[in-house]
């Protein structure tokens, strides 16, 4: 079984200023590919902020030019970066929140969130998610924040044969300690690894809580960031084994 370094990116977004939030998400891949990191999930619409009312003008194709910076940064890395965009699959399509896979081999996938939280429908359309990720030996599912509130999410994907579960998250204070005990929970019941990036400061309204995390197979805590703040928080494989390893940035 070969080495392998996945790590969930807790990150701050400027509301609504996209060309400011792909300069702090290339500086988190940067600092990832420092430390070994070979595969990298950023939270819910990490480059816009979770703004449902800013979401239809800023919304984009998924091989918009936009994300040029983020993808020649992942191809010259050789590092695969999940970040959080709201997006249109057709002109005239609604809003999707989508969590967008930059490959370091230069590929684009998609994935879309399925579950919206109530009074999300006002600006998004629920989506369809997404194909589960190969990526060495792991096969990875991802989520996107109220996929995971629903147990047949995390189900489905362990019964398609993922190994890895990643959630790109906005979770407040007041529901960390609920969501968290959720996703822990499906890593004992379904044997998968867990990872959670969650926003690392305000978004939307919303107090956030920092704390991302991952927690192994067993549901056994790996590690997780201590509060808010930018953060990347890893998880090594060697000879079979998981190590954390938190670094604040």
């Amino acid at each position: 079984m070969t080495a392998l370094t996945l790590a969930a990116a807790q990150t701050f977004s400027i509301p609504g200023d996209v060309a400011a939030n792909i300069q702090r998400h290339l500086v988190m891949m940067q600092a990832a590919a420092e430390h070994g990191v070979q595969w990298l999930v950023f939270p819910e619409l990490s480059l816009t902020g979770y703004e449902p009312f800013l979401a239809a003008d800023l919304a984009i194709a998924p091989e918009s030019d936009v994300l040029a910076p983020l993808r020649e940064m992942a191809r010259e890395l050789r590092l695969t970066a999940v970040v959080g965009m709201p997006v249109r699959l057709a002109p005239q399509a609604g809003v999707l929140i989508g969590a967008l896979v930059l490959g370091a081999d230069g590929s684009i996938g998609v994935y879309t969130k399925q579950h919206l939280h109530s009074g999300e429908e006002l600006a998004f359309t629920a989506g369809q998610g997404g194909e589960i990720l190969d990526w060495e030996s792991e096969r990875i599912a991802l989520a996107v924040c109220a996929d995971f509130s629903h147990a047949s999410h995390p189900r489905l994907a362990a019964e398609s044969g993922a190994t890895a579960y990643a959630a790109g998250v906005l979770v407040s204070e007041g529901g960390y300690a609920a969501d968290s005990a959720l996703l822990q929970g499906y890593a004992s019941e379904h044997g998968m690894l867990v990872l959670m990036a969650n926003h690392g400061g305000p978004s939307g309204g919303w107090t956030c809580a920092g704390r991302s995390a991952v927690w192994t197979a067993d549901g056994n805590l790996l590690a997780a960031a201590p509060g808010v703040g930018d953060a990347l928080v890893i998880a090594h494989r060697e000879g079979g084994l998981w190590t954390g390893q938190v670094v604040a940035l």
